[in-house]
């Protein structure tokens, strides 16, 4: 049987609950929500629609002692509201209420006695990944964030539009934090097997722009609908399917690196233990450079925050 929990049923949450049960990819889902009437609302209307799916789904409420058995644990709360699109703050502006989310959670979680891997995509994701490790105590494999992954998949939509390719022929990696820090490592990124460099003189293509776009994609978003779900839903089910298939999916993600003693955006292999190994590729020396400051920013962030008490 596979069994998976989701904390947070916001926009994010409620989306990866229903692509998981329209999908048929659990048997059993635990959905765990402060908010008691969102949650008990969710339930009904995924229960509603379970007599026209071709699955069945149990789904069991706000009850963490479920989460004993599960697979995988999405953490998806948050406070969207909070999120600041006009000031340099952007997904920091769910910096303070967040850290609280967790520090009420991440005991809960322990105490149910989950065995499984977290996936985090609470903002700001890494900060955010990393305090959930420290307050759990899980070993580092065993949990990480969206982080970069759907970083990268605007970068490969962007890259495609200005070469009239799908985006899909794109490969490469967004590192960093999933936030402002972010960089596109132009070294890694394909298209149709050739290097980027091939194309950038004939195409005049404009690679800082290009960076922007996908740095900003969520605020272009945001700007029409007041939040993201869709596609940060679509890539949190994908990851959570790439443990349960031991799939050793190659793809960025929020992970430990012992170098900067944090978690960072950069790509590593995903399959039944979490992270199964980090990709160390041959940046170039300013990649190396952004990379580094971008990890800094980020375990400074975590660093400042009520650390757990050492026995």
């Amino acid at each position: 049987m596979r069994k998976y929990g989701v904390i947070g049923l916001g926009q994010v949450g409620a989306t990866v609950a229903y692509t998981l049960v329209q999908q048929g990819t659990v048997d059993e889902l635990v959905l765990i929500d402060h908010n008691e009437a969102l949650a008990q609302a969710q339930k009904i209307d995924l229960e509603d629609a379970s007599a026209r799916l071709a699955s069945t789904t149990k789904i069991v409420l706000n009850d963490y002692a479920a989460l004993a058995d599960a697979e995988v644990l999405i953490v998806a709360s948050g406070n969207i509201k909070a999120i600041d699109m006009t000031s340099s703050k952007g997904r920091f502006g769910e910096y303070d209420s967040n850290q609280a989310i967790v520090r009420d959670i991440a005991p809960k979680i322990v105490a149910s006695g989950f065995k499984g891997i977290l996936i985090d995509i609470m903002n700001p994701c890494d900060v955010m990944t990393d305090y959930l490790q420290r307050l759990t105590g899980f070993p580092h494999n065993r949990v990480f964030g969206t982080g970069t992954f759907l970083d990268t998949a605007r970068m490969q939509k962007y890259v495609g539009q200005a070469l009239g390719t799908n985006g899909k022929n794109v490969h490469g990696y967004v590192y960093g934090e999933h936030g402002n820090s972010q960089f596109v490592a132009w070294s890694t990124v394909r298209v149709n097997g050739e290097p980027i460099a091939n194309f950038q003189a004939k195409q005049n293509l404009d690679l800082d722009q290009l960076e922007e776009d996908a740095r900003q994609g969520a605020f272009a978003v945001m700007a029409g609908k007041g939040y993201t779900n869709f596609a940060i839903a679509t890539c949190g089910v994908r990851l959570a399917e790439a443990v349960s298939a031991d799939a050793q999916l190659a793809c960025p993600v929020s992970a430990f690196d012992p170098e900067y003693g944090t978690y960072v955006g950069m790509p590593a292999v995903i399959g039944k233990n979490g992270i199964e190994q980090l990709i160390h590729l041959d940046l170039t020396a300013a990649e190396k450079t952004a990379l580094t400051a971008s990890a800094k920013f980020i375990k400074k962030n975590v660093d400042v925050l009520p650390q757990p008490v050492k026995n």
